[in-house]
Parts: structure tokens; sequence; C-alpha cells
């Protein structure tokens, strides 16, 4: 998938006014997931995405993956966006579906095997979340 094409399919799931502000979400919340899971799997996950949003995914990694659940995760990508955390979780819903389409399933599963089962559902897998 082509940035352009990400972005596109962002703005139509998100509902947002231009492919601005679906490029402002978009680097929030996989800023977000970059702190989430471990930096291997934050490479593996940027080398799977278009070239722009590999590298969002490149500077947000920290040395080690953070432990923190769903709640905390909406509120990092609220504090991002200066939104509230209800519409940080539409917007984490919106990017993350997107992401589940534009990689591999192997490699959305190993995203998915490292974060605690509430997460799945953004990926639009609630199947996996139990």
């Amino acid at each position: 998938m082509k940035y352009d094409g990400f972005l596109a399919h962002v703005r139509e799931r998100g509902e947002y006014k231009d492919q601005s502000e679906a490029a402002d979400v978009t680097n929030a919340v996989l800023e977000v997931l970059a702190q989430r899971i471990s930096p291997g799997e934050v490479k593996d996950l940027a080398s799977q995405l278009p070239g722009p949003l590999g590298q969002v995914l490149d500077h947000a990694t920290p040395q080690q993956a953070q432990s923190f659940g769903i709640e905390e995760f909406y509120r990092r990508v609220a504090e991002r966006t200066g939104a509230r955390p209800r519409t940080a979780q539409w917007d984490a819903s919106a990017v993350l579906t997107t992401v589940a389409d534009a990689v591999t399933g192997g490699e959305l599963n190993q995203i998915i095997s490292q974060l605690p089962s509430g997460y799945a559902v953004l990926f639009g897998k609630a199947d996996l979340a139990d």
C-alpha cells in the first residue's frame, strides 16, 4: 500500500476532513504503538508500511517496549492529538485497522501477540481478543 492510499483509508475510516488530519492522527497512533511493542517488532512493522510511516516508527522507537494498558494507550494518543480519550479510541481504530490491512497476517499476529487482549479489537480482530 502506498502512503497516499494508506492515508486515504485512514481518512475514510476516521471521517477526517483532509489527508493532513489523517496523517497527524496516523503519526500519533503509530508513535504510541512504537512505545508499546518491542523495538524489533517496530522495525518489522516499519518495513511493511509506506516509507514516511516507517520513518515515524523509527523515530518513536524506545530502547525497550513499555508496558501499559489500553486506557493508557488512548490517553497517550489523546495527548498527542489534543483530543479526548474517547476520540483517541476512534482514531486508534481508524489507523490500526488500516495497519492490519497493510501488513502481512504473520506480522499482524506478531504485533497483536505482544499486546494485552483488549488491543486486538483496534486492529479489527475482535475474535483474537479472547
